[in-house]
């Protein structure tokens, strides 16, 4: 997967919040809401852990496989919020080069 593929699955994901066709898997995902969204994002999460101790090439296959899904319900969680490929790269740039404890221990303390 090109980050060009990436761009263009976020693209679609974005038109369908857009749009939200009827007879798309995106389309339930959206009506669901949040709650529905991130029970997807976790169960995907789960079964990329699980599939990653799954030895040999069999098991990076099959983590592959629940990665892009991950992913997949990753970006439809995000894009549904309005947040594009851009927002996350623009982020990402911001924390480059910072130690993730001290990305953590930066950011606002929940009350």
């Amino acid at each position: 997967m090109t980050h060009q593929m990436l761009e263009r699955l976020m693209q679609q994901i974005h038109q369908r919040v857009s749009e939200m066709p009827e007879g798309s898997y995106t389309t339930q995902l959206l009506r669901g809401g949040v709650s529905r969204m991130g029970a997807k994002v976790t169960e995907e999460a789960a079964e990329v852990v699980e599939a990653a101790g799954e030895p040999g090439e069999e098991g990076r296959q099959h983590t592959i496989r629940e990665a892009c899904d991950l992913l997949f319900h990753l970006f439809v969680l995000v894009a549904s919020r309005e947040i594009t490929l851009e927002d996350l790269q623009k982020e990402l740039e911001r924390r480059e080069g910072v130690s993730g404890l001290q990305e953590k221990a930066s950011r606002p303390k929940k009350t």
